[in-house]
């Protein structure tokens, strides 16, 4: 009988640990959602060449198809747009320095309005390669539909800058009253660790809208 309850009680360890582990899975899947869906709304390179708005208003003009881009800006903005796109297409096999010129401001506008939308501000255009590693990551997984590969290394990304933030805070924690130059130390990494963990909080509390610079 010792025997079976011990073996039961193993088996209820197992299937306790087996539950927290896959809880703890799902929240960290969840939190990688939140956090990409953040990071992209802020640093998504929609106005880089090789970003989306841009790429689909190339395609646009090539099909004379305005529809395609007016899902990139607001309802409001739509008439806008498709005077300028109209304007722009009609100018597409004239002279070549004046549509390109016709062409970038076309390319601008529809960028500002479109980053309008997501409530930051226009800096231009900028050249094809600019975007961030992990918005690269991003339209591959889109392209490629596969999410597990950029969700495992995102995660793993995750871990490691929250576990480098803690390491460096715990270590000066045992210094930070040898000094006032230690205290300082202490201070600033005290500060960088728990502003991290509030911003990462702070998320999945209210949405990925919530902790945007």
């Amino acid at each position: 009988m010792k025997l079976i309850s011990r073996l039961s009680q193993q088996s209820l360890n197992k299937d306790s640990k087996k539950t927290k582990f896959i809880k703890a899975k799902l929240v960290t899947l969840a939190l990688f959602a939140l956090l990409l869906m953040n990071t992209l709304s802020a640093f998504a390179h929609c106005d880089s060449y090789d970003g989306p708005v841009i790429k689909e208003a190339q395609q646009a003009l090539a099909l004379n198809n305005v529809d395609l881009v007016l899902k990139w800006v607001d309802a409001t903005d739509e008439p806008e747009i498709t005077k300028l796109f109209n304007k722009t297409y009609e100018l597409k096999n004239g002279d070549t320095e004046i549509y390109a010129i016709v062409e970038k401001h076309f390319l601008e506008t529809l960028v500002r309005l479109h980053r309008a939308t997501e409530g930051v501000g226009y800096t231009g255009l900028k050249p094809a390669g600019s975007a961030s590693p992990i918005v690269v990551m991003a339209d591959k997984s889109i392209e490629d539909k596969d999410i597990d590969n950029l969700a495992s290394k995102f995660i793993a990304h995750i871990e490691k800058v929250v576990r480098e933030k803690y390491k460096k805070v715990a270590e000066l924690n045992l210094v930070k009253d040898q000094s006032i130059e230690k205290g300082r130390e202490y201070v600033d990494a005290y500060v960088d660790y728990t502003h991290t963990l509030e911003g990462i909080h702070e998320i999945i509390d209210n949405g990925p809208g919530a902790h945007q610079h």
